[in-house]
């Protein structure tokens, strides 16, 4: 059984607090079920899945988007993952103080890569348009992630 508090412990690292890919069941139950076989991995269309601590899987929205196809849950050989009917996590992106707009330099990069276009921009008299986010409409696919060019988008979940 994998306790991932004693590694907290030792290497003073925080609980993870995003969802280890969608549609995964808790993590203690994740963790302690799933054998790290890489099918997961091997299935994502994005690439986005990675070995991460202790070899288990999880998402790497610096290499890309999600977009929920569900291949990872399909060829699991455990059961670890909720009906596809169910919502696939309660992630949104979160725009950070370090945006370029910040810095009154333009820049939409985000806004390009959001396809439900949950991000967009409010005008700015005699300034640059600074991005909005509507969490009602942020599906959690992280394709705004790796397009910044300030790493100033981070997937969260909301009321954190």
């Amino acid at each position: 059984m994998f306790d991932p508090s004693r590694r907290r412990l030792l290497t003073r690292r925080r609980a993870a607090a995003l969802p280890r890919l969608p549609w995964a069941i808790e993590e203690m139950a994740f963790t302690d079920a799933c054998t790290r076989c890489g099918q997961c991995q091997a299935a994502c269309d994005t690439q986005i899945i990675v070995k991460g601590d202790g070899g288990f899987p999880e998402v790497d929205f610096q290499r890309g988007e999600c977009t929920f196809c569900y291949r990872c849950a399909e060829v699991c050989p455990e059961p670890l993952f909720r009906a596809q009917t169910a919502a696939p996590w309660p992630m949104v992106a979160q725009i950070g103080e370090s945006c370029l707009t910040h810095q009154r330099i333009e820049c939409r990069s985000c806004g390009d890569a959001c396809e439900p276009q949950a991000i967009r921009f409010r005008l700015q008299a005699g300034g640059v348009a600074t991005p909005e986010l509507d969490t009602e409409l942020c599906t959690g696919c992280g394709g705004c992630v790796s397009v910044c060019p300030a790493s100033a988008i981070t997937m969260t979940q909301p009321n954190q």
